[in-house]
Formats: C-alpha cells, structure tokens, sequence
C-alpha cells in the first residue's frame, strides 16, 4: 500500500479558502519568536494582531498570509489551557490569514466526522472535521477558527465534494480571540476527538505529532 503522505503529493489543484484568489497572492509569515516585529505587539489583543496581518498583507501586497507547520510560537502563553504539566507551543497545522467572512472550501471530497464550537480564549472556535478515503486509506482534516453560521445547520455525515464550500471564516469574538484566519489540518488516525483535536503540541511529544499531522502543503503545495 502506498503512503499516505505519498498519496498527497499525487493530489493537484486543491485550495481550502477562496478559490478565486491564486497562489501568486499569497505570502509566507513567520510567528515565532524570532520576528522582533511580532515581539513588540500585545498577542493578547486581537484587534492590534488584526492591524499587524492586514499591515504585513499590504506590505508584501498579497491577498493570503500562510505558514507555521512546525513552529514554535508565543502566541499560546495567554491561556492556562497550553500551559499545564508541560508547555504546548509548537503549531502542527497550516494557519491561512485572510480578512472574516472569507469562504472555506473542502480540501477533498468528504463528509462530516464532527463539529463543536470550542469556545476557550485561544481555541478553534466554531470547528469541522471532514473524514475522506483514498485507495482504502481513511483520514481526517480539520478546520478551525470558522464563524457560528458555519456549524448552524450542518450535520454530521454531511458529503462535500472538493472544492465545494463548507464554511466562512470567524471574526475575533468566535475564533478563540484571533485575527481571522483557517487553522487547517491533517489527521492520521484521529482515535476518540470529535469536533476538536490539538493543533498545537509539546517538544516532548512533537514526533509522534508530526507523524500524526502531516504537513498540509503536501496537499496545498502552495510552496
């Protein structure tokens, strides 16, 4: 049987946010701790994180800011929920920064493992996990940071087809206090979580995540 992640790198043309703006306009960002810029923000103030997106958004003149698979970041410090036995800060999804309402595609044909609305501070909010299958191979993507409408009247074993809408971006006062953006996901094997899983894991347990939640531009090849 073929990898999975091998599988990935088959797939072509897939986009999880408006399929009307190209690659072109997309920039990488980078969040950790090493951009002095970001260093001098209050992360705690999602209204002044805003302003510094759409400000990097118009410096580098794109439309998409994208990154932060595998990166360490500061950004959870403000909620005890990343800071318990030991601290989680490293980022094992793709975050696409783009401005609220923005529409959220289906990577891949599939239908709805689960939803929930995670409403901690620093959290997913509204989330949908979608279950696909390719060559009998079963996995799982995931969507966060989405607005309310989105999980209003969607049901569980609901199919989208690739590329078909499944969702609008949240603003602030749902997303768990972000700048808008898609927290977007693959997941191997997904055991127990319904509606939620972590996008965001420990040093100590960085490999098994990392084989877990494959990079997503293996599917987005955005770069």
């Amino acid at each position: 049987m073929k990898p999975l992640n091998d599988l990935f790198l088959d797939l072509k043309d897939i986009k999880v946010i408006d399929n009307t703006i190209p690659y072109q306009q997309y920039t990488p960002i980078n969040l950790s701790p090493s951009n002095l810029e970001l260093n001098q923000l209050n992360i705690t103030n999602a209204n002044e994180f805003e302003n510094f997106i759409e400000h990097f958004l118009a410096t580098n003149k794109a439309k998409v800011a994208y990154g932060g698979y595998n990166e360490i970041r500061n950004l959870y410090k403000r909620s005890t929920s990343f800071n318990d036995s030991e601290e989680r800060n490293i980022h094992i999804g793709l975050d696409l920064w783009i401005k609220a309402g923005t529409p959220v595609l289906a990577a891949l044909d599939g239908k709805v493992h689960s939803f929930q609305y995670n409403n901690k501070i620093a959290d997913y909010g509204p989330t949908i996990i979608l279950e696909h299958q390719i060559e009998n191979q079963t996995f799982y993507t995931l969507y966060g940071h989405l607005s309310l409408e989105s999980i209003t009247s969607i049901k569980i074993g609901n199919f989208f087809t690739k590329g078909q809408q499944l969702a609008t971006l949240g603003d602030s006062t749902v997303n768990g206090d972000y700048a808008p953006h898609l927290h977007f996901q693959i997941i191997k094997d997904i055991k127990e979580n319904f509606g939620d899983y972590p996008g965001v894991c420990s040093k100590s347990n960085l490999d098994y995540y990392l084989e877990n939640c494959p990079d997503p531009n293996l599917l987005l090849k955005i770069s």
